[in-house]
């Protein structure tokens, strides 16, 4: 997986406004978009892991 990423897994807004909270910053489209990826890679490995143990929910221990 890398930037093939077809699915908005985050919310651009949210993440600007939370990003703008920790100081005067702006956020490029290239870092949600990065976000975005690492963010799938991350649910991937869970769903992975969650597998792997016979379960059927991912829980915060398959991260």
């Amino acid at each position: 997986m890398g930037k093939d990423v077809k699915q908005t897994l985050i919310v651009k807004s949210k993440v600007r406004e939370y990003v703008k909270s920790l100081g005067d910053f702006n956020v490029s489209g290239d870092f949600l978009e990065t976000l975005n990826v690492q963010v799938a890679k991350l649910l991937k490995h869970a769903a992975k892991r969650t597998a792997a143990n016979s379960r059927k929910t991912v829980a915060a221990r398959d991260i």
